[in-house]
């Protein structure tokens, strides 16, 4: 039986390893004479370019890997078919049950490395590739730091700003910190603002408290409801930089973001919902395996489908998982389902539609 699975997990490595290379292949292409054109604008120099590719390579090989599983098992299993080796199997009284394993094994494997991957390597790849596209391709001039889940902006040469939570539906940012320098940088401000919001044309600070740092060491605190304040920016110029985009955050910090924000009043449903996705995602490896092994098998238990049916279906499922697991996260990031429930009903609809699949086939 060792013999045999060791077998089984060769021939599987071989059609994975080409499968996996060629949908990367396919995915740079189409993304490079997406983005080429624009930075051929920017004037953007040849290595830079090639190095923005290396840091989004990681992020691709996660959003690639489930099809790539899927593609590969059941390929593996249709030429095994092919050359009568399945029936061979059965035939020596070994289970179709016995025959998925190694598949299986091997997407739990790429699952936990998927997992570890969005949690220790991607987001820093990812924040990289960013600040590689934004100040030396796209030459533009650093107006914002995001350090864990923060995010800092500097409004002008004494002047710093510190925002927890962006709104997304108003010009509005949650958790304002202000900070006026002196000219030697001792603080000569302070404001806290539960919020910074966009009225009449004018930035205005609601529900805070202002605390003036004076020479002889002490403190004038004074509270506000609301306090207009002079900034150039306008709405459009903090689009980009008030967001906390998610896939920047290690799952351990956009934890902790979620937490602090539930415990701060507001409502985390954006962001839990963009956490139990990104742990959800990596074990849609293993529901690939197993739609893919069934969709092989199903019909006959031995004759597998065709090469290219295969690829065929390899896509279909691919595209409507991804379908599937796109509205559920939008339904979750809008409140109207709850961040857990949209996290995972992709992969619950899925596994329940392959173990149904798994029941039916000939053992």
């Amino acid at each position: 039986m060792t013999l045999l699975m060791s077998y089984l997990l060769r021939e599987h490595m071989r059609v994975f390893w080409p499968c996996l290379g060629g949908v990367a292949t396919i995915y740079l292409i189409v993304d490079f004479v997406e983005k080429i054109r624009r930075f051929v604008t920017y004037q953007a120099e040849l290595r830079h370019i090639l190095w923005y590719f290396v840091l989004k390579f990681p992020s691709i090989l996660f959003q690639i890997m489930p099809l790539a599983i899927l593609m590969s098992t059941l390929l593996t299993l249709t030429i095994l078919s092919r050359n009568n080796e399945i029936t061979a199997m059965r035939s020596s009284g070994v289970s179709l049950y016995w025959v998925s394993v190694p598949f299986l094994v091997v997407a739990q494997v790429l699952s936990l490395l998927m997992l570890w991957a969005s949690d220790a390597v991607i987001p820093g790849a990812n924040q990289q590739a960013d600040v590689l596209r934004e100040f030396r391709i796209e030459g533009k001039t650093p107006g914002s730091v995001f350090q864990g889940s923060e995010m800092w902006v500097r409004l002008g040469d004494q002047t710093l700003m510190k925002g927890d939570l962006p709104d997304d539906s108003a010009p509005r940012v949650y958790g304002i910190s202000l900070y006026k320098l002196e000219q030697d940088f001792s603080i000569r401000e302070i404001v806290f603002a539960k919020e910074l919001r966009y009225e009449n044309g004018g930035w205005v600070l609601v529900s805070g408290v202002s605390r003036t740092f004076h020479t002889d060491q002490l403190v004038r605190s004074q509270p506000f409801d609301r306090l207009p304040i002079q900034l150039n920016q306008k709405p459009e110029d903090f689009r980009r930089t008030v967001r906390i985009d998610s896939e920047a955050l290690s799952l351990r910090e956009l934890a902790a973001y979620v937490e602090r924000l539930r415990q701060d009043g507001y409502n985390p449903a954006r962001y839990a919902t963009d956490l139990f996705g990104r742990t959800a995602f990596p074990f849609v490896c293993l529901i690939m395996a197993l739609i893919g092994i069934t969709m092989s098998l199903t019909e006959t238990g031995s004759r597998g489908t065709g090469l290219v049916k295969g690829v065929g279906y390899s896509l279909l499922v691919a595209f409507l998982y991804w379908a599937t697991h796109s509205v559920a996260l939008a339904f979750g990031r809008s409140d109207v389902v709850p961040p857990l429930l949209a996290g995972w009903a992709a992969n619950i609809l899925f596994l329940s539609f392959a173990g149904y699949l798994f029941l039916r086939v000939r053992q």
